[in-house]
């Protein structure tokens, strides 16, 4: 399965999130999953219980010292398939590059 996740707290203390993001991010990359961030999503892709503990894990982390935590998530769940987070792309730049000819 491949997660897009945002998560975002509020009521801290300063009002920025990027380092609250940032500690989410790296619970993220230490997981040793594929991953991707841009500037709006983290996206992730293993098994459906690693992905979750990771995305729960990584909501805690950016709650940190939070009132409350807002997370968005959207799931693609495709049993038996896996490279889908680059692959997923490559396909779509075939048919563009079959487009520019």
């Amino acid at each position: 399965m491949i997660v897009a996740f945002s998560v975002s707290p509020s009521g801290g203390e300063d009002g920025s999130v990027s380092e609250a993001v940032a500690r989410a991010v790296q619970v993220v990359r230490e997981s040793g999953l594929p991953n991707e961030t841009n500037a709006m999503f983290t996206n992730i892709e293993g098994e459906w219980d690693e992905v979750m503990d990771v995305v729960k894990r990584a909501v805690e982390a950016a709650g940190e010292g939070a009132a409350r935590v807002s997370l968005v998530l959207k799931a693609d769940i495709r049993p038996g398939h896996e490279g889908q987070l680059a692959a997923k792309v490559e396909r779509v730049e075939q048919h563009l590059a079959r487009n520019d000819g």
